[in-house]
């Protein structure tokens, strides 16, 4: 059962950071063969963020600075930096899936519009606690979280909440990925997914959580794959029938993302049109996808994304050739060029591959930058 209350609801004072947690489920030191693997595989190295070498004054600024490009962070009330926060992370890049191990003591967080204007973090989080318990509002809607229960959540809206002392393991996935089914998800926004299919997401959760020092580069497309589907399932039966969904309320880069993705293969698709759109400067449209190298490069990438797409659809049996004009390419040369650079294989091995039913990650997954802060590390899965 999901548990909701209304915004009047007050969560409880956050109690103190206990002196041993259960390490069950925390990643264990990697073995010889789970060391070789990471060194085969670069995409599956971990990415590590931690308090516990800092003196204690000085590890909450610590943590409210690796977590400032995707929420703000305050302590608890009457809670002093000086009696120390000792958080840690470790991060699992798995092509368009980010992974995240996280054990913190109690903090309050925001993720408000104004956050929402200037960033272009608009990305689906899920999450399991293992221990703890939270309390998270959007749009004067609070939904309680509790140990073994799976939530979910569009960054692309504002949210604010606090948490107590825990340990989760939560998962972060591009607006992309799941865009072809945002209309069915968008109505789950903020909920508890509940029932036999989030059973079955947990126990899959957690079988992945315990293998993720061993997993191969080529099983990450499957997984990930399977992930998404099965989020997709989950938060469709969930659905709030008073979920509010108004565009109002939505991050700018998310309409942006949205009109994108709508609007893929027209060749209306231009900056201008998209400022039309939006309602929004070409300043400030190229403020958003900056980070993205420009709103063209982002426009580019994601028309040869979905060509990598659907040339590894053993079911798709478009000529190569409809299926670069369709990514904006009219001379096949360029699109090979452009697929090579951007996978590290060319068009045709793709589709051979697929015939074949041999699943591969495209090479740039094992090449995307890592960083210090968890801002960075959803870059990586920033499609």
């Amino acid at each position: 059962m999901s548990k909701e209350s209304g915004s009047g609801d007050s969560p409880p004072e956050v109690s103190a950071w206990p002196a041993h947690l259960e390490r069950r489920r925390w990643p264990r030191e990697p073995t010889a063969r789970g060391e070789h693997q990471a060194i085969a595989h670069p995409g599956l190295v971990p990415s590590h963020f931690s308090t516990l070498g800092l003196p204690p004054a000085e590890q909450f600024d610590a943590w409210r600075g690796h977590m400032a490009p995707l929420i703000d962070v305050r302590l608890p009330d009457g809670k002093s930096p000086d009696e120390g926060f000792p958080a840690e992370q470790v991060g699992w890049h798995l092509g368009d899936l980010l992974v995240v191990q996280q054990r913190t003591p109690g903090y309050s967080y925001e993720r408000s519009r104004a956050m929402l204007r200037s960033s272009p973090i608009d990305h689906w989080n899920v999450g399991v606690f293992r221990s703890g318990r939270a309390w998270t509002e959007v749009d004067r809607h609070v939904t309680e979280t509790g140990p073994g229960e799976l939530f979910f959540r569009s960054l692309g809206y504002p949210y604010r909440g606090r948490v107590t002392e825990s340990v989760a393991v939560l998962l972060f996935m591009p607006y992309e990925l799941l865009a072809d089914d945002a209309s069915k998800l968008d109505g789950a926004n903020n909920s508890v997914l509940s029932g036999s299919l989030a059973e079955l997401l947990i126990n899959y959760i957690n079988g992945i959580e315990s293998s993720l020092s061993t997993i191969a580069a080529p099983e990450v497309p499957r997984i990930v794959r399977t992930i998404r589907d099965m989020i997709v399932a989950c938060a469709a039966s969930s659905t709030r029938p008073d979920a509010a969904g108004s565009p109002v309320n939505m991050g700018m880069m998310e309409r942006a993302h949205r009109y994108i993705h709508l609007n893929l293969h027209s060749g209306e698709l231009t900056p201008d049109a998209m400022c039309r759109a939006l309602g929004i400067s070409r300043t400030r449209l190229y403020q958003l996808f900056e980070p993205s190298g420009g709103v063209l490069n982002y426009i580019r990438r994601r028309r040869l994304l979905q060509a990598y797409a659907d040339l590894s659809d053993p079911t798709n049996k478009r000529p190569i050739s409809e299926i670069a004009e369709a990514a904006g390419f009219d001379v096949a040369a360029n699109f090979t060029r452009a697929f090579n650079h951007e996978f590290g294989a060319n068009p045709r091995d793709i589709r051979k591959m697929a015939a074949a039913e041999q699943h591969v990650a495209p090479l740039a997954l094992s090449e995307r930058p890592r960083g210090t802060t968890i801002g960075d590390w959803l870059k990586s899965v920033q499609v």
